[in-house]
């Protein structure tokens, strides 16, 4: 069954996308056309991943009596394995868990840090910023990784079942080998210099230089070995043993472009549990990861704007609708850019960013007619200003929804930055590069000081938005996130409205056109909008640009007693459940 979904997946793969768009962007993970709506419906528990694989893992956890948590972490070990592009062990994540035990949700912060070597000028060349591609590839671009670290913290707290029983589905997928799916051959033919070092050469392209075709079976007995140790050790051989040697001599030792990580710096990471943030939004209350990701603040700002207007008046696919949401999503990002960044290095105003008062003021700078210049605000008179820059931040990541038997649910968003991440390979896995997730520049055009520069063992910002809504009655009304960069942020918000706001079946909703506002243009997929309707959105103002968005929103609604999983049709993902 999984050979054929792959092949029917091979069938709507597009030949013509590239790795940069015309204005100049680097797309690290490009767009592989779209399926069938997936949904699925069950009663005890449900699993939503990015890949078949994972969602069987996490399934076979959950019906032993796993918690989501176990079940999450048996996903994310075989995404490290089957997704290689998008995440994995060597990268980092955000988890809310929710614990129904305890009525209580709790938000960890597996973020990568920087090396404490490093300085403000780090990606800096004679007066300027690196090029993207040149700072990314090998050692240079690793930030020390905290997904491992988070999910041992985040099981001890919350797992049920023993820490080695999560890795087996992973040991033995990797032991036995699995068929190398169109989507990861794709991007391995397509995306820039995938095969720059040899060691990931070796394991995913031929000896003609070409990647392994569709369907080769692809084993990976490094990994295997890894997971045993860790199974048998917790997380301490990858912060302080032969794994974290390993780790370090990859990023120093790299030939062309070394980094400065030590094993002080991987022995010193700590995951860490953070308060989530969290608002109202019509009848519901959203929650989602703090600072340093600023996906919750800017996802609960738009939502917290858009239910000042009669959304039930527009419809989905007008260019009313349409407009408001791009309006609220730029007036959030301004925010978004100039305030965000890791909380123990710089004062964020998290709350004040969400509340009810300052969003209501900036709900009235939207002319529901007319595009406006979105401007940052001062959040409920946050003393502090500062000035933005940009940040090369990259749509490459996994997103897994997950509710258990006992009504926990996990709503987790887990990266490795850009399409396989630093391209360096370490016993079995891919190291990531989200050092390239800070701002280049330590200081603006006005020389101010930007709050996402780069610090010693400091967290880059991050628009991972893992997102959990509750009914008035606390009890679990949605779980959503996505991959897709900073565009992960619309993504979830967009899904969210139109599920909660205009009622439409989580997979429709995951599935209906996406739209993206990063300012300059605003790009919405080719079907959203008729004709009629896309020439009233450039009359109000905007810029629009057609193009296939390349999210993974992945979502379970929970509602009449059941479970609804709906996996996003532009990835190669499913949902499960019993």
């Amino acid at each position: 069954m999984y050979r054929n979904l792959l092949f029917s997946i091979a069938a709507c793969l597009s030949a013509s996308v590239c790795a940069f768009s015309p204005q100049g962007e680097v797309q690290p993970e490009i767009a592989t056309g779209r399926t069938e709506i997936k949904s699925a419906t069950a009663d005890k528990f449900m699993a939503v991943t990015a890949n078949p694989h994972a969602s069987a893992a996490a399934e076979q956890i959950l019906a032993r009596g796993g918690s989501a948590v176990d079940a999450a972490i048996a996903a994310q070990l075989v995404l490290s394995l089957v997704e290689p592009q998008s995440s994995g062990i060597g990268g980092g994540a955000f988890m809310l868990s929710y614990r129904a035990d305890q009525k209580k949700l709790y938000s960890y912060d597996g973020r990568e840090t920087a090396p404490l070597a490093v300085d403000e000028n780090y990606f800096m060349r004679d007066g300027k910023p690196r090029g993207f591609l040149d700072a990314v590839i090998g050692g240079y671009s690793v930030g020390v990784p905290g997904v491992m670290r988070m999910l041992e913290l985040a099981h001890q707290r919350d797992g049920k079942l023993p820490w080695k029983d999560l890795f087996q589905p992973a040991i033995a997928l990797a032991e036995e080998g699995f068929a190398i799916s169109p989507r990861l051959y794709q991007l391995a033919a397509q995306l820039p210099r995938v095969a720059a070092r040899p060691a990931i050469s070796a394991y995913l392209f031929g000896e003609d230089g070409k990647p392994l075709p569709v369907g080769h079976i692809l084993k990976n007995p490094d990994y295997a070995q890894t997971l045993r140790q860790l199974a048998g050790e917790g997380a301490r051989p990858f912060y302080e043993g032969d794994i974290a040697a390993a780790i370090v001599a990859a990023v120093t030792g790299d030939p062309e472009n070394p980094g400065v990580m030590t094993r002080e710096d991987l022995a010193s990471y700590t995951a860490k549990v953070r308060e989530p943030v969290c608002g109202d939004f019509l009848q519901y209350r959203w929650c989602g990861a703090p600072p340093p990701s600023s996906g919750g603040t800017t996802v609960g700002a738009m939502l917290g704007m858009l239910q000042h207007f009669p959304l039930q008046k527009y419809e989905v696919g007008s260019a009313e609708l349409t407009h408001l949401f791009v309006e609220a999503s730029e007036l959030a990002f301004a925010d978004r850019n100039t305030y965000s960044a890791d909380p123990d290095f710089v004062s964020v105003p998290t709350t004040a960013m969400v509340a009810p008062d300052y969003l209501a003021q900036r709900a009235e700078l939207i002319n529901p007619r007319r595009a406006q210049p979105a401007v940052a605000g001062n959040p409920l008179g946050f003393a502090e200003q500062r000035r933005t820059a940009k940040s090369p931040e990259l749509p490459n990541t996994s997103h897994l929804s997950i509710v258990d038997q006992y009504g926990n649910g996990v709503s987790m968003t887990t990266s490795i930055e850009t399409g396989f991440g630093s391209r360096l390979l370490v016993k079995g896995f891919l190291l990531n590069n989200q050092l390239t997730d800070f701002s280049f520049t330590p200081v603006n055009a006005d020389k101010q000081l930007v709050a996402n520069r780069i610090q010693p063992g400091k967290r880059p910002r991050s628009s991972m938005s893992p997102t959990i809504v509750f009914n008035k009655d606390g009890s679990l009304r949605l779980l959503v996130g996505s991959p897709g960069g900073s565009r992960i942020i619309d993504y979830t918000a967009r899904t969210t409205l139109y599920h909660l706001a205009k009622g439409m079946p989580i997979a429709d909703a995951i599935h209906a056109g996406n739209i993206g506002a990063i300012g300059h243009q605003v790009e919405v997929e080719p079907d959203t909008l008729s004709e009629a309707e896309y020439g009233k959105l450039e009359a109000m103002g905007h810029r629009v640009v057609r193009k296939e968005l390349n999210s993974g929103i992945h979502a379970i609604a929970v509602m009449d007693g059941a479970l609804h999983g709906g996996a996003d049709t532009r990835r190669e993902g499913s949902a499960v459940g019993r």
